[in-house]
């Protein structure tokens, strides 16, 4: 199931599928601030783009800046995906919302959106950034994240942006508050 809205010059659209298998210029990472890969989004990534290739690219941003700080964005090849490019961005970490996670993880949409446009790529594909393994409730997430994407889609940084999730359940949310946002 899909449903999109027209924004500015673009479309936002929100499905259930599996992020790997998109036909984007990019998607969309939620990765560790080490790109060290791991579970859920992350890791399916990895072995969807071949671990080794995805793996050595990563080493070698890291190796630069050491740690990728929540919020900001940078950019590998796509591998063996279907997309050209990943994008990687590290969310925040739920503790309750006082440690400034909205902030930050506004930013790490708003940054890979950025990160988009300076690299000339047209369409990209996003997970729910945080809402697995770092415990964001889904509802705030997705009204912080389709915020921030319907702001990128207004200013033209991108002609469509793409929420996948994961389950049935997500989705559910996701159209709730697009509903009430969009």
């Amino acid at each position: 199931m899909e449903q999109s809205w027209a924004i500015g010059n673009g479309n936002l659209a929100i499905r259930h599928d599996d992020l790997t298998a998109m036909r984007t210029d990019a998607i969309v990472n939620a990765a560790n601030s080490e790109l060290a890969g791991g579970g859920g989004v992350d890791g399916a990534i990895h072995c969807a783009a071949g671990v080794e290739q995805l793996q050595h690219a990563c080493r070698e941003i890291i190796s630069d800046i050491d740690t990728l700080p929540v919020g900001k964005a940078v950019i590998t090849p796509g591998f063996n995906l279907r997309a050209r490019h990943i994008i990687h961005t590290v969310g925040p970490i739920w503790r309750g919302g006082s440690n400034n996670e909205p902030a930050l993880l506004k930013n790490a949409y708003a940054n890979s959106l950025e990160l988009a446009r300076s690299h000339g790529l047209e369409s990209i594909a996003f997970p729910a950034i945080s809402c697995g393994v770092y415990g964001y409730p889904m509802a705030e997430a997705a009204r912080i994240a389709l915020g921030a994407l319907k702001r990128g889609l207004e200013a033209g940084q991108v002609r469509l942006a793409v929420m996948v999730l994961r389950t049935r359940e997500s989705l559910d949310v996701w159209l709730r508050e697009a509903d009430a946002i969009l």
